[in-house]
């Protein structure tokens, strides 16, 4: 499972809104969502909420535990510019209908990406034969009360023209190259998609969701003396592009080229086992990977995970918090409902060294005897939900970041990650870092390259010796895959130390 966003940014995010503060107004009232869903997915098949009954009903003909349909409306597009042309670009629009029976353990799913009452009637009959004999009922169906929207309704690929989109690239790549003479290439792309949701279930609940998400990348390449070395940046959340604004696009053009000249003057990375201090931000990518996916319900409910039976039990250094809060307002990894039609939540995963509990959706929750947590996610229509995260986060400590770094004699400041990969069962995980600093006697002493950290997740978590009081979230460009499932995430942590792990080097 690997992290996959090959543009890692930082951006300064209050301690208020990751612990689970919602900040600003709602943009939206949960009606129009439902009006707009029905409207987009079951009018033009001439569909209502009886015919949709209907089909949950005929899943019902046997007896299984539990059943929903997913309507899903979605348009994605994309522009890449190089060399100031755009030389690649794709635009999509996809729309069915999933239906699910689940009958202990075991799921069935039938999808179609014709949204009919035929098609409604196949998948029902389909997925209604992993039942036991017998009859089951379904509730009649009835609007339920959506919590409040994290983001607005709008379709952000309508918030500027082709034209537009097209400049905005443009100036990119302009701002990039102005920056320094040193940049010899420059690639940027920019990403938008719209997405409408509808979820009814066999306990009579139908609510439905839109979500926008745009995004912004770029990466640059810089020369000197025959050496090339790239940096990269990138932004992006739930809203449209408007907020890519002259601001926010210099922001990163400066740090993605500063990135790439560091580089240039960076010394090869020294190798051992040192103290390792990790930068606020994005670095929780490390946190994501190697611990989050372990605390996530499916793993612990299989007992494949480090992480399986210990709630209760000190699995990090005190002072440790860490949270999954899908309720971070405007955030990439954000829902007003995840994918089985529940409010997502913050969900107090670590508190302060002591496992609290795991991430879940219906299946694992019902099959384990916890309560839900809003984390059961799909790709698609044609995926199954699974447990997932949405924003994971470490919560701020009490240390200042400086008091960190004068703290070390000698080890390594990891400020930037590019990806890495974990194996769940045992935890041990393998990262490579964009940007990283020598520290000697408590100041950063010279740039180094080719580092990578290489441990233990859940042994790292009782390693951590120092919390910074500088809780940043990511930029918001982070992807990740688990089971050939893709769905966008966010994380954040505040600056820390880490003390005793391995550092893979090039010296």
């Amino acid at each position: 499972m690997n992290e996959s966003s090959p543009h890692p940014s930082q951006q300064r995010g209050s301690a208020a809104a990751a612990t689970g503060a919602r900040p600003g107004a709602r943009d939206e009232a949960p009606a129009p969502a439902l009006a707009q869903a029905t409207g987009r997915l079951l009018a033009p098949a001439g569909l209502d909420l009886a015919g949709v009954s209907k089909a949950l009903a005929a899943v019902h003909m046997r007896d299984v535990d539990f059943a929903d349909l997913y309507f899903q409306h979605s348009i994605y597009e994309s522009w890449s510019l190089e060399e100031g042309i755009v030389k690649s670009g794709a635009f999509s629009i996809d729309r069915g209908v999933g239906v699910r029976a689940v009958s202990g353990e075991r799921q069935a799913l039938a999808y179609s990406d014709d949204i009919s009452a035929a098609s409604l009637d196949d998948a029902a009959a389909a997925v209604r034969a992993i039942g036991r004999q017998g009859r089951s009922a379904s509730t009649p169906l009835a609007r339920r009360n959506a919590p409040p929207a994290l983001y607005g309704i709008a379709d952000p690929t309508a918030s500027l023209t082709d034209a537009a989109k097209v400049a905005l690239l443009q100036r990119i790549e302009r701002e990039a190259r102005a920056r320094d003479p040193r940049v010899v290439q420059v690639m940027a792309s920019l990403a938008g998609e719209h997405e409408t949701v509808l979820i009814a279930r066999s306990d009579g609940a139908v609510l439905a969701d839109v979500r926008p998400l745009v995004r912004v990348s770029l990466t640059v390449v810089v020369e000197e003396h025959g050496r090339r070395e790239q940096g990269s940046a990138g932004g992006g959340g739930r809203f449209d592009y408007a907020r890519f604004d002259d601001v926010l696009l210099a922001r990163l053009v400066a740090e993605a080229v500063g990135q790439a000249l560091l580089n240039l003057d960076a010394r090869a990375a020294p190798a051992g086992t040192m103290t390792v201090v990790l930068g606020p931000g994005w670095p929780g990518i490390l946190l994501h990977e190697a611990i989050g996916h372990g605390l996530e319900g499916d793993f612990n409910r299989k007992e494949t995970s480090a992480f399986s039976g210990r709630i209760g039990e000190r699995v990090a250094a005190p002072g440790v918090t860490v949270v999954d809060d899908g309720t971070l307002f405007e955030r990439r990894g954000s829902l007003s409902l995840d994918d089985e039609g529940e409010p997502t939540r913050r969900t107090v995963l670590i508190d302060d060294g002591i496992l609290r509990g795991y991430m879940h959706d219906r299946l694992n929750a019902r099959l384990m005897g916890m309560p839900l947590t809003g984390n059961g996610r799909r790709e698609s229509f044609a995926h199954l939900p699974m447990p997932r995260m949405t924003n994971t986060i470490m919560l701020a400590g009490s240390h200042d970041p400086g008091e960190i770094l004068r703290s070390v004699k000698r080890g390594l400041y990891a400020a930037n990650f590019r990806g890495g990969q974990v194996d769940i069962t045992s935890g041990k995980f393998v990262f490579s870092m964009a940007e990283a600093w020598l520290i000697e006697d408590g100041r950063l002493a010279a740039p180094v390259k080719g580092a990578t950290l290489i441990g233990n997740g859940p042994d790292a978590l009782t390693r951590v010796s120092m919390v910074g009081n500088d809780l940043a979230l990511d930029a918001g460009v982070g992807t990740c895959g688990k089971d050939g499932q893709s769905v966008p995430v966010g994380v954040g942590q505040p600056t820390l130390r880490i003390d005793g792990i391995t550092v893979g080097g090039t010296a």
